[in-house]
C-alpha cells in the first residue's frame, strides 16, 4: 500500500521524538518507522538502563568506602537478577508509552525495516511511504571489528539484558562502554580485564584525570592492559580465548564473556541510501549546517545518524531534532551552533568534561591559564571517603571566560553542568566567584577551582 506524508521519520529515539511531534503540531502529516521496539537506544539499550546499574554499583562502593568510618556494610552486595528486574521496570514500559504518545499526537506508526526506494520513498514491509521530506534518525550500533571470532562478542545491549554475570569478563576497547560496565561488573564480583589498543583510554578526556581514573580502576581489581590489540576470539569448551597483541608479543586471556566496547557507528547500512542519492560517511549521513543531506535536499539527518562533528550523545540528538523541525517548518535558517556539550563517563567516581581540552585550546592559539588540582583531600571528597578526585579548569586571559572544565570525583556528572552553563552563556570567572552557592555543595567549590 502506498501512503503519502509530509514527513517520514526513520527511528524513534531522542531526535525523532523531538522532531516528529513538532512537525505534527504544525499540521504536517507524519509517519515514524522503527525496526526495533519504539524508544531508541538511550531509553531502552543505553543511558537510562546503564545508569540504574551504575547507581547500584555506586551505592555498594560508597558503603564499602565508609566501612572504616562508622558505616557497617558487611552484608551489602548486589543481587544481579533482582537488580535487572528493577532495571526492566524502567525499560519495559517505554515502547508502548512511546508509540502511544505518537498515536495520540496523530502520528502514524510503522514497525519494520525501512529502505529507500527513491529520493523520498521508503518501503516498510508491504507499505511504501511517500514523504515530501524524510528524517533519518536511526541512531548508532557497535562497529564491526572484522576479526576472527567476532560472533562470540557480547554487545553493550546484550550486556544490559544479562540475567546473570559470568565469573570472568573481558572488555574490548577503552571507551565509555568498557569503563562504565567494567566498574559495574567488578563491584558485582566479576573478574574483569580491559584491553585497549591505544596508549591511553578515554581519549576525549584530559590525560591527567584519565590517569587518575585508570589507577582507581586498577585498584578495584580490573586488569587494565593498554597498547593491547585484540586479534581474535575463539571458543574452547565452555570458555572463550582472547588472542591479543602487545609491544611485548602475543598473549591470550581466557574468559567466560567478551564484551564489545570498541566504538559505535551510525546505524544506516541497511537503509539503501544510494537509492535516495544520499551520501554518507563513517559518522553518518553527510549533512550541511542545517542538518540537511548534502546530496538530497529532501532528506535530513539527526543524532547519531548524522555526521556533524558533535559528540554522539542523547542531549545532542534532541538538540538536532529541534533544529531539523525548525528548518522543515520554516525553511533552512537554524544552524548547528557552537554549543557547550557536557559529556560524562559514568564510572565510580564519574569523569566529566565540557568545553575545550588543554590541547585543543593550545592548538587554537588561545591565551589561557590552567588551574589543576587533585581534590581527594577536599572536604566533599573526604566526606564520602573518595580519594579519586581532581579537576582542570581553563580560563581565558583577559576575558575571564571559562574555556573548558574537566572534573573527576563524587557528583562530577552533576557538577559539570555548572561549567556547561558558564561556557554556553559566557559567564565570567568574576561572576562565578561572586555567586553564592549553597554550602557545603560542589557548587560552593567553584571559586576555588578558578
Amino acid at each position: 500500500m502506498r501512503k503519502k506524508f509530509d514527513l517520514v521519520v526513520i527511528g524513534t529515539g531522542s531526535a525523532a521524538s523531538t522532531a516528529a511531534p513538532k512537525c505534527r503540531a504544525a499540521g504536517w502529516s507524519v509517519a515514524v518507522v522503527d525496526s526495533r521496539p519504539f524508544g531508541g537506544t538511550c531509553a531502552l539499550r543505553g543511558c537510562d538502563p546503564k545508569k540504574v546499574l551504575v547507581g547500584a554499583a555506586a551505592l555498594i562502593d560508597w558503603i564499602h568506602r565508609m566501612e572504616s568510618n562508622g558505616v557497617r556494610g558487611d552484608n551489602a552486595r548486589t543481587e544481579w537478577s533482582e537488580l535487572m528486574r528493577f532495571k526492566r521496570t524502567f525499560t519495559d514500559p517505554v515502547p508502548k508509552q512511546r508509540e502511544e504518545s505518537f498515536t495520540e499526537a496523530g502520528i502514524e506508526t510503522f514497525h519494520g525495516s525501512a529502505r529507500f526506494t527513491g529520493p523520498t520513498n521508503v518501503r516498510v514491509g508491504e507499505d511504501v511511504l511517500e514523504g515530501r521530506r524524510v528524517l533519518v534518525a536511526t541512531g548508532a550500533k557497535p562497529q564491526r571489528l572484522n576479526m576472527p571470532g567476532e560472533e562470540y562478542l557480547t554487545t553493550s545491549e546484550q550486556f544490559l539484558e544479562l540475567d546473570s554475570l559470568p565469573r570472568r569478563m573481558v572488555f574490548v576497547g577503552g571507551g565509555y562502554i568498557s569503563f562504565e560496565f567494567a566498574h559495574v561488573a567488578v563491584r558485582c564480583g566479576t573478574e574483569v580485564t580491559l584491553l585497549h589498543r591505544g596508549v591511553r583510554p578515554l581519549e576525549r578526556f584530559e590525560p591527567d584525570l584519565v590517569e587518575q581514573l585508570v589507577q582507581r580502576t586498577r585498584e578495584l581489581g580490573v586488569d587494565v592492559q593498554l597498547q593491547t590489540e585484540v586479534k581474535a576470539v575463539n571458543k574452547d569448551g565452555n570458555s572463550l580465548v582472547v588472542h591479543a597483541s602487545t609491544n611485548g608479543g602475543d598473549h591470550v586471556v581466557e574468559t567466560d564473556m567478551v564484551v564489545h566496547g570498541a566504538g559505535r557507528v551510525a546505524d544506516i547500512d541497511d537503509l539503501n541510501l544510494s537509492a535516495a542519492g544520499v551520501k554518507s560517511e563513517r559518522r553518518g549521513v553527510a549533512v550541511n549546517e542545517y542538518l540537511q543531506s548534502i546530496s538530497n535536499p529532501a532528506v535530513y539527518a539527526a543524532g547519531d545518524a548524522a555526521s556533524t562533528g558533535l559528540p554522539p550523545l542523547t542531549p545532542v540528538a534532541g538538540y538536532d531534532g529541534g533544529i531539523v523541525a525548525s528548518n522543515l517548518l520554516k525553511g533552512n535558517h537554524s544552524k548547528i551552533g557552537h554549543i557547550a556539550v557536557p559529556t560524562v563517563v559514568f564510572t565510580v567516581p564519574p569523569l566529566a568534561s565540557v568545553g575545550l581540552s588543554e590541547g585543543a585550546a593550545r592548538e587554537q592559539g588561545l591565551r589561557f591559564r590552567v588551574h589543576r588540582e587533585k581534590t581527594g583531600g577536599w572536604y566533599l571528597s573526604r566526606r564520602v571517603a573518595e580519594n579519586c578526585a581532581g579537576f582542570k579548569v581553563l580560563v581565558e586571559e583577559g576575558s575571564g571566560r571559562v574555556l573548558g572544565a574537566h572534573v573527576l570525583g563524587p557528583e562530577a556528572d552533576e557538577f559539570i553542568n555548572v561549567f556547561a552553563l558558564a561556557i554556553q552563556s559566557g559567564i565570567t570567572t568574576e561572576t562565578l566567584e561572586q555567586t553564592i552557592f549553597a554550602y557545603p555543595t560542589h557548587g560552593s567549590d567553584v571559586a576555588y577551582m578558578l
